[in-house]
């Protein structure tokens, strides 16, 4: 007899074919992904060893980028391509330094999306809204963007390990072009970005993720410093994950095995 499905899973999704989201969720030690995702995620570890401490590096380099937005005043959130929600999520370290920050969350997979419905119910503060970043209009009138989020007061937009999955032939510049003119002077832009590196099993790595449900690829520095136009980076640049403002202590021996660059931009 099958077992139920669990509660959080919305209808129609399918859990035999690997996501992005739920493998990611799985190399984070979280546990809303099924079989499919686990095991594509193995077979990932093993030809990149390095796959599970770079979801690691950017899981915190997110923590690091939402504490300094706060640390600059910022007090609300958009958070596109947030993914399944797992511990340290924006808004837990958001309101933690501010309670009174909003944070609105965007995905366009329906698991991350009905899982953080659960997880916010009770927080009038947070909001989750189920689009595709690409559909800039849609975001910007959704009703929770609406609700909760003020566009001429600064504000922070976040783009972690999300732009990487989107096609040249989408372009995704343009979009983030459009979030980065919605904004005020003040606000912030970060982002994480894949890196196009000749490192084979990097190569090998991205060759594996399009025969997931969301193939992906790294792109060139200069092509990922583009997506931060219309704003000045804040120190120190564009930089592996874990050397942007690393906590105290923190060493990492070869940062570019995380594979993927970080930046905050400010608009002026």
């Amino acid at each position: 007899m099958p077992s139920e499905p669990p509660y959080w899973l919305a209808p129609g999704v399918d859990v035999d074919r690997p996501n992005v989201a739920r493998i990611y969720d799985y190399l984070l030690g979280g546990a809303c992904n099924f079989q499919a995702d686990r095991d594509f995620a193995e077979k990932l570890l093993a030809v990149i060893p390095e796959a599970e401490g770079a979801a690691q590096h950017n899981r915190a380099y997110l923590r690091r980028a939402v504490r300094f937005c706060v640390g600059e005043g910022i007090r609300q959130f958009l958070d596109l391509g947030s993914g399944i929600p797992t511990v340290g999520n924006v808004h837990e370290i958001a309101q933690q330094l501010a309670p009174e920050c909003r944070v609105v969350y965007v995905d366009n997979e329906p698991i991350a999306v009905a899982h953080s419905e659960l997880m916010l119910e009770g927080n009038d503060r947070t909001g989750v809204v189920l689009a595709n970043l690409l559909d800039v209009d849609t975001v910007l009138t959704s009703e929770p963007v609406q609700q909760l989020l003020d566009f001429s007061e600064p504000m922070a937009i976040l783009m972690v390990g999300v732009l990487h999955y989107i096609p040249d032939s989408a372009d995704p510049w343009q979009a983030v072009a459009r979030y980065v003119d919605a904004m005020s002077s003040g606000s912030h832009l970060a982002i994480s970005h894949g890196a196009l590196v000749e490192v084979q099993r990097s190569l090998d790595g991205w060759r594996m993720m399009s025969q997931s449900g969301n193939p992906g690829g790294g792109r060139p520095r200069e092509q990922v410093e583009a997506f931060l136009t219309g704003t000045d980076l804040v120190a120190p640049g564009l930089v592996w994950t874990p050397e942007w403002r690393p906590d105290p202590g923190m060493e990492v021996a070869n940062p570019e095995l995380a594979f993927m660059w970080a930046a905050v931009g400010r608009k002026p």
